[in-house]
């Protein structure tokens, strides 16, 4: 098939450009991702090699489908697979990785979750704050700084910001030899800005980035590195960007024109994926936000109507229990559960849901965030298994040996990790010598016992070395697992996906370490999904829930927020919201409630009306959102009623 087969309007503009600089504002369900696939196939077919096309994403999930796509298309063309897709952090970690930075740094590319990031916090000395709240906080504005482009690479001084807390936690880093992965882009932009002989800068003729308006500054910039000697073609759309906690720079999309001299703009704002009432909603919500650049968006002329819904309950229970019965009966209708998604801004929500749509007989995934290392129990068995395939992991001998104590035995271990940095040797090394008698390390008994511990489930694990999948089974069993809930099952799970990935037992806990920090969300399944607004991504379904929209959760506004930090997460929220809404293909609900027990409400954060004694709960609200989508939004009702014209109950 030639590469302009059927294909007209904006796709065939964006695919047939020949401009050194195109940006395509492509708004949800517009065929982009069809469209950046048909520009692949014309540059292949004009004479283009594969290796010099470099196609960038943003989430893993995205760039996984974009693979997946391109994989099916070399098995007619050999020219496909040799195309360099990927996210812009697998990029990264590819010249971190390479011979060429670790000759010119004295860093090394191992990621630090947040646990062991946690012990190192705990363990700097210096006149910053002492408490591990604290010290977190500065390092999230470090990593803010250094993704905004504020230093030219971590180490630099910030305006603003203790130095001297930098220093101190830098230098932890290097001698654990890991890194946060706030370094990832800024690390790898400073090495290419330093060394431009570099083959990583050399080699690509067109750099096609998608979901340009989630990079933030840091990674813009490396873009246009990346890009000096070639065509950029960028596609994204400001009304998308939602990773305001990433540090995302939306206002990198909106001034791309006047930052790129002679870029040619093709604009996509026919939707394909979502019906008409649910289109008018959405873009009526989204208009609202000032600043905007794409045009307004519209639904294909034979898309169909769609059903919307908008129904209040009198609790979070009563919320889940009835949302259930409503998928339980959609399925029954016909609706494959691989097309339910279900959206809300809370764990204790979204688990509520899956747990009674479990109950009635339908399978549902929850895909939150934080569940694959959250308890400690999971954090041991993922830093034995680190220690297992690399025995030298400084930084999961840091982990280990806090892992199970209120004070991360910071007093022990800074004894021991003084005696290694006076002798110029390992912590390892140094608890090897206080075991074997050699040497004598005051307050280091405490660590030594957990020492002892992992020396003895070490030697249990050595006959299963040459098993990948034998090591996972062991430390993590699946005995006994429920996959829906526990993040030792997730963990599980993660492990096993990456068996097949890693060439060997020393690569498999880096593999584990990068699912973990970079998740993916499957596009297709048997099951029905429940998970946050940010994770529906890219996502499409028949039958979309949007769950818990009571105001304090959406929009959820920092506290203690000036009047311009909180006109900016509003307006970000509300994009949060339209992402939401727009992965419905045939049905969109809206779920709200009308009071919380006193003690979720405390704990969500929903704004409280009156107190009802008699319930001890709190009157809540109703998403403002809700109004903003406009007057055909139909009236709220209330759920059983809703139900009961359904003729589910």
């Amino acid at each position: 098939m030639a590469w302009d087969d059927n294909l007209q309007g904006p796709g065939l503009d964006f695919a047939a450009s020949e401009a050194a600089r195109l940006r395509a504002l492509a708004g949800p369900g517009t065929g982009k991702t069809h469209s950046l696939l048909r520009r692949v196939a014309r540059l292949l077919e004009t004479g283009h090699r594969g290796t010099e096309l470099l196609v960038v994403t943003f989430a893993r999930t995205a760039a996984h489908d974009l693979v997946d796509k391109l994989r099916r298309l070399g098995e007619q063309d050999e020219r496909y697979r040799e195309v360099q897709a990927r996210t812009l952090h697998a990029y990264c970690f590819g010249v971190l990785s390479s011979e060429g930075f670790l000759h010119a740094s004295d860093r090394v590319s191992r990621i630090a979750l947040e646990f062991e990031r946690d012990f190192l916090l705990q363990d700097l000395q210096g006149a910053f704050d002492h408490t591990l709240t604290g010290r977190r906080e500065l390092t999230k504005a470090f990593e803010a700084a250094w993704a905004r482009a504020q230093a030219d690479h971590p180490g630099q001084p910030v305006d603003g910001l203790d130095q001297s807390f930098q220093d101190a936690l830098l230098a932890a880093l290097r001698w654990h030899r890991a890194m946060l992965v706030g370094e990832v882009v800024p690390l790898t932009l400073a090495y290419l800005r330093q060394n431009p002989n570099a083959p990583e800068r050399e080699g690509y003729s067109q750099v096609l980035v998608d979901e340009y308006q989630d990079l933030n500054k840091a990674e813009q910039v490396l873009i246009d590195l990346l890009s000096e000697n070639a065509d950029l073609a960028i596609i994204g759309d400001d009304d998308q960007s939602i990773y305001g906690f990433k540090h995302a720079n939306p206002e990198g999309i909106r001034e791309f024109a006047e930052s790129h001299p002679g870029t040619a703009d093709v604009p996509f704002t026919e939707c394909r994926r979502c019906p008409h009432r649910v289109v008018a909603l959405a873009q009526t919500l989204i208009q609202r936000n000032p600043g905007r650049i794409r045009g307004a968006l519209t639904a294909r002329t034979e898309n169909p109507q769609g059903d919307v819904y908008n129904v209040q309950w009198r609790s979070i229970d009563e919320e889940a229990e009835g949302i259930a019965t409503f998928i339980q009966r959609k399925v029954q209708e016909g609706i494959d559960p691989g097309m339910c998604l279900v959206l809300a801004n809370s764990r204790r929500i979204g688990y509520a849901i899956r747990d009674a749509v479990q109950a009635r007989g339908v399978e549902i995934r929850s895909f939150f965030r934080e569940q694959a290392v959250e308890s400690e129990v999971a954090q041991k068995r993922l830093t034995l298994l680190t220690l297992f395939a690399t025995p030298d992991d400084r930084l999961a001998l840091r982990s280990w040996l806090g892992l199970g104590s209120a004070t991360a035995l910071v007093g022990s271990y800074r004894a021991v990790l003084r005696a290694a940095q006076e002798r110029g040797t390992s912590v390892a090394d140094v608890l090897r010598s206080i075991d074997a008698g050699e040497i004598n390390v005051p307050r280091s008994g405490h660590v030594l016992a957990k020492w002892r511990d992992l020396q003895a489930q070490l030697e249990a694990l050595e006959p299963l070395r040459d098993e990948l999948r034998s090591v996972v089974d062991a430390i993590l069993p699946d005995a006994g697992l429920d996959p829906g809930e526990d993040d030792l099952a997730l963990l599980r799970r993660t492990a096993l996906s990456c068996v097949d990935d890693a060439a060997s037992l020393a690569e498999l806990p880096d593999l584990i370490r990068y699912r973990i920090g970079q998740p993916e969300v499957p596009l297709e399944t048997p099951y029905a999904r429940v998970m946050s607004f940010h994770k529906s991504k890219g996502l499409t379904a028949d039958l979309v829930v949007l769950a818990g929209l009571v105001d304090g959760l959406m929009p959820r506004v920092k506290e203690n927020a000036t009047d311009e930090e909180r006109r900016a997460q509003i307006e970000e929220q509300r994009r949060v919201f339209f992402v939401g809404m727009t992965r419905a293909a045939r049905i969109l609900a809206f779920s709200s409630y009308s009071q919380l027990a006193s003690d979720v409400a405390h704990n969500l954060r929903a704004r409280r009306g009156r107190y009802i004694p008699r319930d001890q709960a709190y009157v809540t609200f109703a998403s403002p959102f809700l109004e903003e989508t406009g007057p055909s939004l139909p009236a709220a009702v209330r759920g059983d009623d809703w139900l009961a014209g359904l003729g589910y109950v």
